[in-house]
Parts: C-alpha cells; sequence; structure tokens
C-alpha cells in the first residue's frame, strides 16, 4: 500500500503539504497542489478515510434523510444532493424515513447519533419537536427541504403558489371546468404537500369566481398508474366532463395524457393537462408543467451544508429561504 511519505517524497514537499492538498484544508500554493494531485495519481494514493477522521475529527460524510427513495422527486433531488458533495469529496448517508414508527425513532435516537457523519439534509420530511431537538443536540449542520421549521435552517418549497400558478395557466386559456387529481389521505404526510396543492387550485378557482366541483376532484398516488385511474374516472363518468386537469404531480399527469388517449380524447383538443414538478419526460409528452428545479434543491442543500462545513462565509448559496420554481408551456395545455 502506498504510504502518505512516497507521495511527499516524489511531489518534492513535505507529509503536511500533501495532507493539505488532498484534504483541502489550510494553504497550499496552486503549483504544490498539482505536484501532489500528479504524484498521488501516479502511486495510486488515496487518502484513508479513517486516518483523515482521526486527524480531522470529520468523516467527511453527509447524512440525507428521506422518506421515499423509489419515487422519482427524491431520487432526483438525491442526484443533486450527491453529485455536489461527490465533487466536494464527501460521501453520503440514506436514511430512508419509512412509515414504520420504531424504525423512524431509531434513526434520529441512534443511527444520527454514532458520529458517522459530519452534518445533515433532510429531504420533504416533517420533523416534530423532539426530532428537532434530537437533530440541533448532535451539534451538526442540518438544512431541511420542504415546508419551513423555525429552529432549523429550510429551503422552502411553496406548494400552494405553485398549484395557484398552474391554475392560473389554464383559467388564462379560458378554462373553467377543470378537475384536480389530488391524492388520499395516506398520501398526506410530511407538510401535506397533496393538501397544499389542493388549496392553492382551490384558491386560483375562487379568485376567478369559480366554485370548485366536488365531482371534478379525484385522489391518486402521485405514480402515473395513480394519475391513469383517476383521469379514467373523471372522463369516463357520466355527466359533464372537464375541459382541462390540474395534477399535483407530473407523474400523475402524465398518467393523465395515457388515459385520455386511451379514452380516445386529443390532447390539447379535447383536454388540457398540467402537473407539477419538472419530470424529465416532461418533454416527452409535451407536458405542460409547474418546473420546482428538483436537482437545483439537492445541488442547493449540498451547497449550503458545505458552506457551513468549510466555514464559507463568502459561499454565495443561501443558507436558507424560498426555493425558484416556473411555469413551463409545453403542448399538452391549449385555449378551450
Amino acid at each position: 500500500m502506498v504510504s502518505i511519505d512516497e507521495v511527499a517524497k516524489l511531489a518534492g514537499v513535505s507529509t503536511a503539504t500533501v495532507s493539505r492538498a488532498l484534504s483541502g484544508r489550510g494553504h497550499v500554493s496552486a503549483a504544490s497542489r498539482e505536484r501532489v494531485r500528479v504524484a498521488a495519481d501516479a502511486l495510486g494514493y488515496v487518502v484513508s478515510s479513517r486516518a483523515s477522521s482521526l486527524a480531522s475529527g470529520r468523516t467527511r460524510n453527509v447524512g440525507v434523510i428521506v422518506p421515499f427513495l423509489d419515487r422519482w422527486f427524491f431520487s432526483t433531488v438525491l442526484s443533486g444532493v450527491s453529485s455536489a458533495l461527490m465533487r466536494a469529496g464527501y460521501d453520503i448517508t440514506l436514511y430512508n424515513i419509512t412509515a414504520d414508527a420504531d424504525v423512524r425513532r431509531e434513526v434520529f435516537a441512534t443511527f444520527l447519533r454514532r458520529q458517522r457523519v459530519d452534518a445533515v439534509i433532510a429531504v420533504s420530511i416533517e420533523l416534530d419537536d423532539d426530532e428537532t431537538q434530537q437533530l440541533a443536540d448532535l451539534g451538526l449542520p442540518v438544512i431541511a427541504i420542504g415546508g419551513p421549521n423555525p429552529s432549523l435552517k429550510t429551503l422552502t418549497v411553496d406548494d400552494t403558489g405553485m398549484a395557484r400558478l398552474a391554475t392560473q395557466h389554464l383559467l388564462g386559456l379560458g378554462h373553467r371546468d377543470i378537475a384536480h387529481i389530488g391524492a388520499s389521505p395516506e398520501f398526506d404526510l410530511d407538510f401535506h404537500i397533496p393538501t397544499q396543492r389542493r388549496l392553492g387550485f382551490e384558491q386560483a378557482l375562487e379568485d376567478a369566481g369559480i366554485a370548485a366541483n366536488p365531482a371534478f376532484l379525484e385522489p391518486g398516488d402521485f405514480s402515473v398508474d395513480g394519475g391513469f385511474r383517476a383521469a379514467k374516472q373523471l372522463l369516463g363518468r357520466p355527466g359533464p366532463r372537464p375541459t382541462a386537469i390540474f395534477a399535483a404531480s407530473d407523474e400523475m399527469a402524465i398518467g393523465a395524457i395515457l388515459a385520455a388517449r386511451d379514452l380516445g380524447f386529443q390532447v390539447p383538443r379535447d383536454l388540457s393537462v398540467i402537473g407539477i414538478d419538472g419530470h424529465e419526460l416532461g418533454e416527452f409528452f409535451q407536458l405542460s408543467t409547474v418546473d420546482q428545479f428538483p436537482m437545483a434543491q439537492g445541488e442547493r442543500a449540498a451547497h449550503a451544508i458545505l458552506a457551513q462545513l468549510e466555514d464559507d462565509a463568502d459561499a454565495g448559496t443561501p443558507g436558507a429561504g424560498a426555493l425558484p420554481f416556473e411555469l413551463i408551456v409545453r403542448g399538452s395545455t391549449a385555449r378551450v
């Protein structure tokens, strides 16, 4: 196994300079840093994470808490977090918060207390007072993505605002009979995202002087299949049918487009459809959406954590604040 002494000898510098150059901590001239890099690459030297941890008190590992690992939105946020942290030389440890209360309690009471992480990022997890206090007791940098938490630095998502914008787009196209595909109560968990998006939908209708039609509200499960089944109900039952659908996620909106086609409707001639998220398949389906840039959410959270870890006051990335979103108009919406 190649030692740090061999790298120092080949680069013509001290072992302390090698350590600073490879860890990124401490001042090293650009020329020396490059010599160390070339020498390390030539010898195949990799810094021992255990030795680095003992020397610095850091693990160079960030814990990421997520409610789902098999949903597109969360996997995309994780991709943003992972790519930014890996570029900075950090590993990540995932903690999947399940519906099992005992497992969730164990994550905060045991796993995070093993001193294996330098910081924590919580993605769309509504933390109660006890969980928030347990995170604070760790004495580590913490940042959350999602709804507001006055005790934590939080990148907030305006789900109500995104839903209003999507609905206003349909209203602006002249639609008045607008249906909404939301979620059943079992999916209305952390930060009540389905409820917030339904409220935004209803507020936009109210502002336009339109009463929400209960027959035009259908639950889904934030999946393509759930959107397909919900749209089949909305479009297939007797009575007036909607001229437009606002789905609370792009995946359900894609399901609605497929259901409309299956029933013989043309999108957008017979039915306009819009979603929320900015799904990677949105362009393929020509889906109009409100993009909340999930990849960028993960990157921004990672940069904020890195700024705290490196005490970089000039990092240029705010540690908290509202996350941006943008209406993207494609071919799934048209004038009524």
